[in-house]
């Protein structure tokens, strides 16, 4: 069974029902290299297709936000040079309570971080409503929020990576989208607060598939958004 082999035919749920299957035997030497093979397949067809998808958002004047103060606002912002070390201060800060799912590492290694809410500041007509367009906060940010906790606070840490689709909205709304903090070593983790109740790869596996939104059911009778998915989906890789 090669599953890299498999997963570049197109098997991709089979190949992660398999990496799933294996549980912590996944980081064992003799399966490890394989199953880091397909991490890095699948994250690297993530920052393909957000390549896409925000030029594709450019070209028909997405309002993204483009007066960008902080990196958290950036639509797009590839990996730092100092990824590993700020991975390593994050699993410092967390090993008390338990694990980063490998997902998400490799997530700020290839990918870097993402911002593609509607900037409502600069024009409060949001067209697609609802759609939940994909934010996953910098790993910098990240970390410095969580040192920012006290010890009192250590046991309700969640990996907040994102807005709900309300906030995106400017609309007062529910928790923020967390990865969760495993007790074991994992290669995937829960994507808390998702309606959908997602792991991490299965939310950018829906996201993906929908052009940059995890919602596209309450939008795609939208002409525009529509024809946006339409166009853009056959030019994705699946993951």
């Amino acid at each position: 069974m090669n599953l890299l082999d498999n997963y570049l035919k197109g098997d991709y749920y089979y190949v992660y029902d398999e990496i799933e299957k294996m549980g912590d035997r996944a980081f064992e030497p003799y399966f490890f290299p394989t199953v880091e093979a397909v991490l890095i397949e699948t994250f690297n067809r993530v920052s393909y297709n957000l390549d896409i998808i925000y030029a594709e958002l450019t070209k028909i004047d997405y309002c993204f936000n483009r007066r960008t103060k902080y990196d958290f606002q950036r639509p797009l912002l590839k990996p730092s040079p100092d990824a590993e070390d700020l991975l390593l201060k994050l699993d410092n800060v967390v090993k008390k309570i338990g694990h980063i799912p490998l997902s998400l590492k490799m997530f700020y290694k290839i990918v870097g971080s993402c911002n593609f809410a509607w900037d409502y500041n600069e024009n409060p007509n949001i067209p697609w409503e609802g759609a939940d367009p994909i934010q996953i906060t910098p790993v910098k940010d990240l970390l410095s929020g969580l040192i920012g906790l006290s010890d009192e606070e250590d046991e309700f840490i969640q990996l907040c990576v994102s807005a709900d689709f309300l906030h995106k909205d400017n609309i007062s709304g529910g928790p923020p989208y967390c990865v969760e903090i495993t007790p074991n070593l994992s290669i995937d983790g829960l994507f808390l607060n998702h309606e959908d109740g997602t792991t991490f790869i299965d939310y950018l596996r829906l996201t993906m598939g929908n052009c940059g939104f995890s919602r596209p059911d309450v939008c795609i009778h939208i002409d525009d958004f529509a024809r946006f998915q339409e166009s853009v989906r056959p030019k994705l890789y699946g993951i």
